[in-house]
């Protein structure tokens, strides 16, 4: 499947990037569709790639035998899914599980390597782009973990542990 160029020059990757750089990076890049319901990647698994929403959604879900099926958190077009796991290549935390129709990127890591030798500027680029995203998310984890913090110690709170 072709990658169409807009998706790759609207996409948080090519934020940095100039046209011809973006027909670069649109080389290595694929389009995967998925149905509602239908698992990107399980819990667990450990793979090299970094996907970009373009269209519909991503639950990051996770399963457990007391709890069953828990929503993490629901994830848009423009987001970055796996940016941590592609990496360090760790196993993913949680599975990513597409909520209704939806388009990805797919940047495989053994393709963008291929780009250090001929086009290093482009992985700066694309790196910087990543850790920027990685950078956003990490803040809006501690400023929710720092609200989450004020409400359990303020006067009267009840918290209720599982």
């Amino acid at each position: 499947m072709t990658v169409p160029i807009d998706a790759v020059r609207n996409s948080p990757l090519a934020r940095e990037l100039s046209p011809a750089e973006v027909q670069v990076l649109g080389g290595i890049l694929t389009m995967r569709e998925l149905k509602d319901g239908e698992v990107l990647l399980p819990e667990g698994s450990r793979d090299g790639t970094l996907h970009v929403i373009v269209a519909g959604h991503i639950d990051v879900v996770q399963m457990s035998d007391q709890r069953g099926r828990r929503l993490l958190y629901r994830l848009e077009p423009g987001d970055l899914v796996g940016e941590l796991s592609f990496m360090d290549d760790e196993p993913r935390y949680a599975a990513l599980i597409a909520s209704g129709p939806t388009e990805v990127l797919v940047l495989a890591r053994n393709d963008f390597e291929t780009l250090v030798e001929g086009s290093p500027r482009i992985v700066y680029k694309v790196m910087r782009a990543i850790m920027l995203v990685a950078h956003r998310v990490q803040r809006r984890l501690s400023l929710q973990l720092r609200e989450m913090e004020q409400y359990i110690h303020q006067p009267g709170a009840k918290f209720v542990g599982n």
